[in-house]
């Protein structure tokens, strides 16, 4: 990684190497040296604008779909992190391996200056066209780099702070990059390492499509991280290690060139294929733990879920929340509908976890080795949603595919298809969705001949449904069809032991591991936090914390962001003794929401997050209780 340099000094730098033709060795980070080495051998004129041409429609239509799985597989990242790239002005994007942005989101208002530049979709970013930047650099370099204003080669750029991880597919070739790119004018200490954590996160999401014939060796040296986006996995054809990741090839003291030669026989010899967390024997004999999962010991259909099949959901990058009881349950419920055909419909605030509950349910179902299809409704671009859905023909409208193409429906056929923000989806295809779960058959647009499909369903929404169905927004007749169970997913401010699960969320992310440990007011403070982005939010700001945290030195409360340091707590929140009961906690808040809001119904069920009609109701039920 690049530290970034000061802005003294890459003006001195730029003035000896592109004014005086001398070495500006020593003044700026060795990557942007070399990048500016590599731009001016290729004859880049750095008093000249780079030309960018953007591409048509058509073109960008074309490239979106050569590298779908690509940008399926990175769309949890840019979820998870469109937040951060928001409250930094800032915007993220992931590019194909030639640098070409393939898909962006963030700050709309920086979005529209990036354009000024080029940034969009459909343009390449590599060094060759657009000089010394942080997603051509990193491309080049592979390794994460920052690059900071005047150290882009073009003065155009010098409006721009960028920060860019390659990602490196499971044979060691350069899939794409990931990148943070926001206003030069503010410096993003953090955007380094939050493109760091997330482009090992879809390192890790690679393996879940195309290693199914694979033995996977999925270990760590700390055995709670065994199962988790930060483990180490090696994958096995015929005892011939063919595809693994950054962490596991260091783990075994290991570089790319051991694909297709190194054995599984001699890197642990003895080992044997278990489901279960075994301890190994690694390099020089250091201790590892994980587990060697044959697949030739998955369970028929119907059986219990394998190991292996719960692992295939774990690579979705996202922190599992933690379940409770009650939504153990709920999951196990919603698994023996899911085995049915019964249709889920998930309810809950953004970020509280639907997408995760969807993945559990189908790492748990009989449809486990079948596709698991996420479609997020309010992402698809309206003049795309229905082609990305039904498919079309060859010829169908002017830019398709000469082969056409499938659609995402047609994709889940014997899997789960997880439509989430359904309460986005346009009127008007509606009632193309409820022709095709009555008729459990595609007709892709253009015409073509209706294609039999056989998924189950489960959609999700932040919304109030029963609002836009009296808005005449939403099909009646559609939200019986999809609501035959409602799973709702509680909000962080609800779960009754906060301070646990920031610790454990910690504890998953690798902070332990790291060596980084929280303050004991920087977890109070955490834990009383309200959290309104709610898990996603709270695992970005763990994410933030580890990257700022010294090793061996406890995280600071100066290192919070400012809205959580300033949401001083107004009422007492115990959370290192949870009470004996639920419903002595649910007691507790509602009389400490109401004694701090001074008797006032109305401002106490704000405190909690929850309407006046619904604190009424609940502090009418807790009175009866205790009658």
């Amino acid at each position: 990684m690049s530290p970034a340099s000061s802005h003294d000094a890459v003006f001195v730098a730029r003035r000896r190497f592109f004014d005086e033709g001398r070495s500006a060795s020593g003044i700026v980070a060795a990557p942007i040296l070399r990048s500016w080495e590599r731009c001016a051998g290729q004859g880049l004129d750095v008093s000249r604008s780079p030309l960018l041409v953007p591409p048509t429609a058509h073109e960008l239509r074309e490239l979106q779909e050569r590298h779908a799985r690509l940008s399926r597989l990175a769309r949890p990242e840019l979820d998870a992190l469109q937040g951060d790239a928001r409250l930094t002005g800032s915007v993220v994007i992931v590019t194909d391996t030639a640098g070409v942005v393939l898909d962006m989101v963030g700050d709309a208002a920086f979005a529209g200056r990036a354009a000024e530049v080029a940034l969009r979709p459909g343009v390449s970013w590599n060094e060759a066209a657009t000089g010394t930047n942080a997603i051509g650099t990193a491309l080049v370099e592979r390794q994460p780099i920052a690059v900071h204003g005047a150290e882009h080669f073009f003065e155009r750029h010098r409006i721009l702070a960028c920060a860019a991880a390659p990602l490196i597919d499971p044979r060691g070739n350069v899939a794409g990059a990931l990148d943070m790119t926001g206003p030069a004018a503010i410096r993003h200490v953090h955007a380094l390492g939050l493109m760091r954590l997330a482009a090992e996160q879809i390192e890790h999401r690679f393996f879940s499509e195309g290693f199914a014939h694979c033995m996977m060796l999925r270990f760590h040296a700390d055995r709670a991280l065994v199962g988790t986006p930060r483990e180490g996995v090696l994958a096995f054809a015929e005892g011939v290690l063919v595809g693994a990741n950054r962490r596991g090839l260091e783990l075994m003291k290991l570089d790319w060139s051991a694909i297709d030669h190194a054995k599984l026989a001699a890197l642990l010899p003895g080992v044997r294929p278990s489901d279960q967390i075994q301890p190994l024997r690694g390099p020089q004999g250091t201790r590892l733990y994980g587990r060697l999962l044959d697949p030739a010991r998955r369970p028929s259909r119907g059986g219990a879920t394998s190991a292996r099949a719960k692992a295939s959901a774990a690579p979705s990058g996202e922190i599992e929340p933690i379940l409770g009881e009650e939504m153990q349950a709920s999951l196990a419920r919603a698994v023996r509908l899911v085995n049915a055909g019964i249709p889920l419909l998930l309810l809950g605030e953004t970020g509280s976890g639907k997408d995760v509950f969807a993945r559990r349910v189908h790492a748990e179902s009989e449809r486990c080795d079948k596709p698991f299809v996420p479609v997020n409704c309010a992402a698809l671009p309206e003049g795309l949603i229905e082609s990305e859905l039904f498919g079309y023909e060859a010829g169908a409208f002017t830019g398709a595919r000469r082969q056409g193409a499938p659609g995402l429906l047609r994709q889940a056929d014997g899997g789960v298809l997880f439509l989430d923000e359904i309460g986005d989806m346009p009127l008007s295809l509606q009632s193309r969705l409820l022709r095709v779960l009555q008729d459990k058959q595609v007709s892709p647009l253009g015409g073509g001949k209706p294609v039999p499909v056989d998924f189950a369903l489960i959609c999700a929404t932040h919304q109030s449904l029963s609002t836009l169905l009296a808005a005449g927004a939403f099909r009646q007749d559609l939200y019986f069809r999809i609501a035959q169970y409602v799973v709702e997913r509680p909000p962080v401010r609800h779960h009754p032991d906060r301070l646990a699960l920031v610790r454990r969320l910690w504890r998953q992310l690798g902070g332990e591991t790291a060596g980084v440990a929280l303050s004991d007011e920087v977890e109070r403070l955490l834990a009383a936090y309200e959290w309104p982005g709610n898990f996603r939010q709270l695992v970005g700001t763990l994410r933030a914390l580890m990257v700022l945290g010294e090793p061996g030195q406890p995280v600071d409360v100066s290192a919070l962001p400012a809205e959580i340091r300033a949401a001083v707590p107004t009422f007492n929140v115990v959370i290192s003794t949870p009470p004996t009961s639920l419903a002595e906690q649910t007691r507790s808040a509602l009389q400490a929401a109401l004694d701090a809001s001074d008797g006032n119904v109305s401002r106490a069920a704000r405190r909690l997050g929850i309407d006046r009609s619904t604190y009424y109701r609940r502090l009418l039920k807790e009175k009866d209780r205790c009658l």
